[in-house]
């Protein structure tokens, strides 16, 4: 049973890895809105390992400032700094599946907002949210999961997670697979809720839709650079501006430092047959968040999210591709605001009540009271 005794020793450091890029690498990317940077990339090494049992350690009061990409940018806190490194939590039998994630923000917040990436991700693609929302008051944890092989074993690791963290409920926002992972999630602890809200950015509800369930199961046997061509596949490659460039070379470095293990398990899970059960969440409040330009996902995948979802909100973008939440920050980070605003006041708000003016209370109260008299 995670967290008995038999688990101990309770920490250690894991060496960091080699870090030999492949020939697939595109140059390292200039800063999202800044000037290039000749500084080698710097991958984050796997340190400090928590194991499940045991109360977690408090991290960072600051958010981390990654560098390069805000250098010199005094307007996101300015100065030069890189990522601190992630904390690795254990919570199954096996050593070998690590969480890492970022936490940031007031830890006095217990229903924070949780991010989840996509195929290619890692937890620092994120690294814009973490910045302005925690500036704002919010509770922030930007995940990376280890290697899961069903979403059924996904969703039994993430649960042993958050009873680690001692978080009953949480706000998911799933980019991509994030979102599919995020829903099943959802799904999965539907009788005993753990998910209070979700945000799905370019997300899916049915495997089916990349017609790739017959060839879900020999990912394991591919080769690392085999996948990552499958993964770079679905990147745009027509002509972008400077921001989604920059975004489309930072998610191809991020992609460079997953393993073979880690890819073919995410492409597993995007390709698995498998589906959401909308009546199971139906009364989860939800927000649907893509693009209008170019991204992997076809019309008929977004307009099945919105048959799936009729009462959800909308946050629609003009542009942004794959990675709005890289290249299009300041309008998804709004939306995020929008959609945690409904629960300010309550005891499932993410932001801290001390950056709440009375007003917005007051505000906020109203507009649930007659919410709930309409119900």
């Amino acid at each position: 049973e995670p967290g008995s005794s038999r688990l101990a020793p309770a920490a250690r450091t894991i060496p960091e890895e080699g870090g030999r890029r492949s020939s697939l690498a595109r140059p390292r990317a200039p800063p999202l809105g800044g000037r290039p940077s000749s500084a080698p990339p710097r991958l984050a090494a796997l340190t400090d390992t928590e194991r499940s049992g045991l109360q977690p350690r408090p991290g960072p009061q600051q958010p981390p400032r990654p560098a390069p990409f805000l250098e010199g940018r005094a307007a996101l806190g300015g100065g030069t700094g890189t990522w601190g490194r992630p904390r690795q939590i254990i919570v199954d039998d096996d050593d070998s599946k690590i969480w890492s994630l970022y936490d940031a923000g007031p830890r006095n917040i217990r229903c924070p907002l949780i991010f989840l990436p996509p195929v290619s991700g890692t937890a620092d693609v994120f690294f814009r949210q973490i910045l302005a929302l925690t500036g704002w008051g919010y509770r922030v944890i930007a995940l990376q999961y280890p290697v899961y092989w069903d979403h059924l074993e996904f969703c039994d690791g993430f649960r042993k997670l958050l009873d680690h963290l001692q978080l009953d409920k949480v706000h998911l926002f799933g980019a991509s697979l994030g979102g599919f992972l995020a829903q099943k999630f959802a799904e999965y602890t539907h009788k005993s809720p753990r998910v209070h809200s979700l945000i799905l950015c370019n997300s899916f509800s049915d495997t089916s839709i990349f017609n790739q369930t017959w060839t879900a199961n020999s990912f394991w046997l591919m080769p690392s650079f085999m996948l990552k061509k499958i993964v770079l596949g679905n990147f745009s490659s027509g002509p972008v501006d400077p921001m989604m460039a920059d975004a489309i070379d930072f998610m191809v470095d991020r992609l460079e430092s997953l393993g073979q293990s880690e890819l073919a398990s995410r492409l597993t899970l995007n390709c698995q047959n498998s589906y959401v059960e909308p009546h199971k969440i139906r009364d989860i409040p939800v927000t649907i968040m893509d693009v209008f330009d170019q991204s992997a996902l076809s019309t008929e995948a977004k307009e099945e999210m919105y048959k799936l979802y009729p009462n959800a909100r909308r946050a629609h973008l003009k542009t942004g591709g794959n990675f709005p939440y890289l290249c299009r920050s300041a309008e998804v980070n709004l939306y995020v605001q929008i959609h945690l605003l409904q629960f300010h006041g309550t005891k499932y708000a993410a932001i801290d009540p001390s950056m709440v003016s009375a007003e917005e209370l007051e505000v906020q109260k109203g507009s649930l009271g007659i919410s709930q008299e309409e119900q």
